[in-house]
């Protein structure tokens, strides 16, 4: 497919994480915490995938990034600022395992609403640059869908048309969690190409947080992998697979030897 020509859009944002810690129900009892120091600094428009156990934490700390809460301890600085003067401007696009648009409005009136709401809320004076629903609808795969219901669609369009409204805000970074793990296997694969494709095009920093280690080795330029909890970052794999990937890249000895040497490093933090 041929996609259009993005108009000029936001610059894609540093992120500097700087030992950030989560503690649920301090001052309770039986406190809990999620994240025991983290750092990290990720450059602007680069993909950046989070793997680990099941609760260490990969949520909590996308949850901070997108100032859903706040760290108990440490800072998080994106572009040079807070992220909640990023998350009032509109500048930070969340997409999640569902894709939870409005049943009752058209896939067109789903992808305008959640900029349409920023824009009231922050005045926002970006309008001209932002990309048209038109031409997001065309990049997703979705032209010809815009005046149909959620319910008519598939899962794996759904989750198009919730990825095109978090890039309806021409967002500096895009925070995604678990985006595909509804899907069954093959559209999570053509998802995911789908993704790397939108990611090349629009070229924002991605925050993607999954539990499949091949999905994060395809798609990332890093592969962070966090110990169980209290998460902590346990290492950095750096991904110099060449670009443009596609089908021929998952079948290469160096993509399964990432793939092994991540699932071994793993199955070592499970322990």
């Amino acid at each position: 497919m041929n996609s259009p020509t993005p108009n000029a859009h936001s610059a894609a944002a540093g992120i500097s994480i700087q030992d950030v810690e989560v503690t649920y129900g301090l001052g309770s009892a039986e406190p809990v915490q999620a994240l025991a120091p983290v750092s990290l600094e990720i450059q602007g428009g680069s993909f950046v995938s989070l793997v680990g156990p099941s609760g260490c934490g990969k949520s909590t700390l996308l949850k901070v990034l997108a100032d859903l809460m706040p760290p108990t301890l440490g800072k998080v600085v994106i572009d040079g600022a807070a992220p909640s003067t990023l998350r009032n401007a509109g500048r930070i696009g969340l997409v999640f395992q569902q894709a939870n648009l409005m049943p009752w409005l058209t896939i067109e009136k789903n992808v305008q609403l959640l900029d349409e709401i920023v824009s009231k809320k922050s005045g926002d004076k970006r309008a001209a640059h932002k990309p048209r629903v038109s031409d997001l609808l065309e990049v997703v795969g979705l032209k010809g869908f815009e005046k149909k219901l959620p319910h008519q669609l598939s899962g794996g369009m759904q989750q198009r048309a919730s990825l095109a409204r978090a890039l309806a805000l021409d967002p500096s970074i895009l925070l995604m969690d678990e985006p595909f793990g509804a899907l069954d296997e093959i559209t999570r694969d053509r998802m995911a190409f789908e993704l790397m494709r939108i990611w090349q095009q629009y070229q924002k920093t991605v925050i993607f947080v999954t539990h499949s280690l091949a999905e994060a080795v395809f798609l990332s330029d890093q592969v962070v992998l966090m110990s169980a909890r209290p998460g902590r970052i346990h290492k950095v794999y750096e991904i110099n697979l060449p670009r443009p990937r596609n089908e021929e890249t998952r079948l290469s000895d160096e993509f399964i030897s990432l793939v092994g040497e991540i699932n071994r490093e793993l199955y070592k933090v499970m322990l």
